[in-house]
């Protein structure tokens, strides 16, 4: 069966089967695959069986479908394959190549008479046996083979369980040890890491048996750490004062514990930490069974096991906390180096208004002055809106969603991009609904992502190369379908199709110097947080449409009535 495993994103470590012939992915809870990614839209892409193969269809989502980095509107799928939506990436496991037709002609049932059968049944065993057998509730002898490894093997199986399905290493040793105190019997326990500056061994998580004292320390003899570490052995005491290799002054003596295991957690490359667990048996008890220790050469064996299990889930944990550390700091790079260019040109154009302030002064020039200041606000400007995008873009939030005029946020927004459209030559045109009752949502938020637009728009109009730039804004009201679209459409010179895909990457812009790349993607973010998304439609040469998209949510006074 074919499969999408999740690699990154808030689903790490989920696993979606494809059984059926069509399948939705998206954000919403109605998805066959839902994804819990604010960056993907609600209704992302369509998945359909092609053959013994799976197809990815986009169903113009906002952010686009990606197979092995490269945009796609449908695409079929090789196993293999990884595809990303929003900030998910999942990897695609296909259907098995050879077909049931095809495995038959490979294995061939010959009867008895053609072959020179001499093989005999030597044991036979029901089906209701052979489930006995494997039962894990079922009693087997303690000491058989078959119930050791059967014990073994479900441990092992619940401790791979354990570090697959966490990145945080806290949490992974606490599940850990939780583990080896449902399978040994001891009284306390720790886990040390190594720390990779001072090379010493830091306790990171300790657990004692119901019942024992939870506050007492646990003494561990630095005889035995320094072996455990150094060789990369595991150890198995039962009296220290009886074993050759420590000193009888070791602490482990003075502690009074009778038996203690620690075991090296060996990694790909190095020792990361120890694991250390202990048990004391009273006098009384050790005359009753007669001395029988608790901890057996079988628990040191699965010990070490679990340890180095344990010790490649820290590694991985480790190594990817680093990427994501490298790629964080390649992108805080990158954000500089755009930020910082743009943020010298502003510079440049509010230290030339200040020059041209300073000379209207000397010579008492009234004009030159307002024409200086005229520059300085210009830039003022600049860095204002590029402060709002940069703190819109940057963080998380919840729209402060209110009642309030769509319509009458459009003409505010109007009436503030009027004078750059003066300023351009740009004819702009207002086509407010006629019928736009009242909604909620957040005015402020979506003021700024039509701003953004608008401007956008503007500027694309005034590059017209024969003038005559018109810029069209308009809202309609789609009761049927629960929708309200703001249209902006332009007569500029289009958007190259190969540019289409990026316009809505942060710091990407069309606009060489004049602009820092963040406004499509605000917009595009402000308008993910309604639940809706941005539409574009061009046609270089001779006009573009973005279409604002967002779910038509009345009062609920207004609701009852058109209830």
């Amino acid at each position: 069966m074919a499969s999408l495993f999740v690699i990154r994103g808030n689903d790490q470590g989920m696993r979606f089967e494809l059984d059926a012939e069509l399948l939705r992915l998206g954000r919403d809870a109605s998805n066959d695959i839902q994804l819990h990614d604010s960056e993907v839209s609600r209704q992302h892409a369509e998945l359909r069986r092609v053959g013994n193969h799976y197809a990815i269809c986009d169903l113009n989502s906002s952010n686009g479908t990606f197979v092995n980095g490269q945009p796609v509107r449908y695409h079929v799928l090789s196993s293999g394959d990884q595809v990303q939506v929003g900030g998910t990436l999942l990897l695609y496991t296909g259907i098995p190549e050879e077909s049931p037709e095809q495995l038959a002609n490979a294995v061939h049932i010959a009867p008895a008479a053609a072959i020179d059968d001499r093989s005999r049944i030597v044991r036979s065993l029901s089906q209701a046996e052979g489930s006995r057998i494997f039962d894990f509730d079922a009693e087997l002898p303690q000491n058989s083979w078959l119930a050791r490894a059967r014990s073994n093997l479900q441990v092992m199986y619940r401790t791979a369980l354990a570090v697959s399905h966490t990145l945080d290493i806290d949490e992974l040793l606490r599940r850990i040890m939780e583990l080896i105190f449902e399978w040994v019997e001891a009284d306390r326990g720790c886990i040390m890491l190594v720390d990779p500056a001072s090379k010493t061994l830091v306790p990171k998580v300790r657990r004692s048996r119901h019942g024992w004292q939870s506050d007492e320390k646990i003494a561990i003899s630095k005889t035995i750490l320094d072996y455990v570490v150094q060789r990369n052995e595991g150890v198995l005491t039962s009296d220290a004062r009886q074993d050759e290799r420590f000193s009888p002054a070791a602490s482990i003596v003075q502690s009074g514990i009778r038996e203690a295991i620690c075991v090296p957690m060996q990694g790909r490359y190095d020792v990361v930490g120890v694991i250390y667990i202990d048990t004391s048996t009273p006098p009384h008890e050790v005359i009753q069974k007669g001395g029988v220790p608790k901890f057996t050469e079988d628990h040191l064996k699965l010990l070490i096991a679990i340890a180095h299990q344990a010790a490649l889930a820290v590694e991985d944990t480790w190594y990817y906390s680093a990427l994501v550390q490298a790629e964080r700091l390649a992108a805080i790079g990158q954000t500089v180096a755009t930020l910082s260019h743009h943020i010298k040109n502003i510079l440049q154009g509010i230290r030339g208004g200040s020059y041209l302030i300073e000379m209207g002064l000397k010579q008492h020039d009234e004009q030159l002055v307002a024409k200086g200041w005229k520059i300085v606000e210009k830039n003022q400007n600049k860095i204002s809106a590029l402060v709002m995008d940069m703190l819109t873009f940057s963080k998380e939030r919840e729209p402060d969603l209110t009642t309030a005029s769509i319509n009458q946020t459009v003409a505010d927004v109007i009436e503030l991009a009027q004078s750059a459209a003066d300023e351009h030559s740009v004819e702009l045109h207002w086509r407010p609904a006629p019928e736009m009752p009242d909604m909620v949502f957040d005015p402020e938020g979506l003021h700024r992502a039509v701003l953004n637009v608008v401007t956008n728009a503007i500027e694309a109009a005034a590059e017209r190369p024969s003038g005559g730039g018109r810029v069209e804004v308009r809202t309609d009201y789609l009761p049927s379908a629960s929708l309200v679209r703001i249209s902006v459409r332009d007569n500029g010179p289009g958007i190259p199709p190969e540019e289409l895909p990026k316009i809505f990457k942060p710091f990407h812009s069309s606009k060489k110097n004049r602009g820092t790349g963040l406004g499509l993607p605000v917009s595009q973010k402000i308008l993910t947080e309604h639940g809706g998304r941005i539409l574009v439609d061009s046609r270089p040469g001779e006009e573009t449409t973005f279409t604002l998209e967002l779910p038509a949510v009345l009062p609920a006074a207004a609701r009852t009535t058109a209830h």
